[in-house]
């Protein structure tokens, strides 16, 4: 398994489960990340990070990436980190 360098991060918010299936797979990874909270309401910074509002996004400043979508984050993460 690949060590990351540097704390992935997480744009998310608690209650999405396309969110919690990202932080899952973080978890059985034993990847240490941030997890920014970006509500319903407020997701301005979401947009600012990946040009787009919905969650989660995940942010890897390993490799330069930021990605939406929980199935491709998950393939990814297996992919680098797995």
């Amino acid at each position: 398994m690949t060590e990351p360098d540097e704390m992935l991060e997480v744009y998310q918010f608690e209650g999405c489960p396309y969110c919690s299936k990202v932080r899952k797979k973080l978890s059985q990874l034993g990847i240490d990340f941030i997890a920014r909270q970006a509500d319903k309401q407020e997701r301005t910074r979401v947009k600012e990070v990946s040009g787009q509002r919905n969650v989660p996004v995940l942010k890897d400043p390993n490799t330069d990436t930021v990605m939406p979508e929980s199935d491709d984050i998950v393939d990814y993460l297996e992919e680098q980190y797995g």
